[in-house]
């Protein structure tokens, strides 16, 4: 097993910086804007957007959700082994607001077409977004793009992405992991 390093910490404080702003021009003070983030790990990114926001932009009030998916996800029952859940943490109306929801790669799109699914049982927003730290590009199995991406990559399908946050890993970083047998 190999690992290529494709973003540094330095790296990911700086797009998160991007994500933050560009975020910030699309939906000005988030009175009408809900931050949810897709368990597990979309979570870490969607915490740290939100403390961005609050700490260095001064964005009052950021309504942060986090979003299980297990149950919605289109291949639970065809796993070997079962699937454990997360919690999911929704504590205030979606109903006709804007909701972006929040990941750390977009690879097949059905971790995202589970979570559409799921956010249905909370409302009828009024529009979703998308936004992912890194896009693995020619690796869609459905019709799905993300509005906010940190990082374009080409990755073959035998490669994954790994998405490392202090918070869990100790340290921010993003690899390139590539399985030889």
């Amino acid at each position: 097993m190999s690992d290529k390093i494709l973003l540094t910490a330095k790296e990911i404080e700086i797009i998160l910086h991007r994500l933050a702003c560009q975020l910030i021009e699309s939906h000005d003070d988030f009175s009408n804007t809900v931050l949810i983030g897709i368990q597990p790990r979309g979570t870490l990114l969607a915490d740290r957007l939100k403390q961005l926001l609050e700490e260095k932009y001064a964005i009052s009030n950021v309504a942060l959700g986090k979003l299980d998916i297990t149950f919605f996800r289109d291949d639970f029952r065809r796993r070997d082994a079962p699937l454990e859940a997360n919690s999911t943490t929704i504590d205030f109306l979606i109903e006709d607001k804007k909701v972006v929801l929040i990941d750390d790669v977009l690879y097949s799109g059905r971790s995202i077409n589970a979570a559409l699914s799921a956010i249905n049982s909370y409302g009828r927003p009024k529009n979703i977004e998308l936004l992912v730290l890194i896009d693995r590009r020619f690796s869609r199995h459905l019709p799905i793009q993300p509005d906010y991406r940190g990082r374009q990559v080409d990755v073959i399908n035998e490669e994954k992405v790994a998405v490392h946050w202090k918070e869990n890993d100790n340290k921010d970083a993003v690899y390139l992991t590539t399985n030889h047998q």
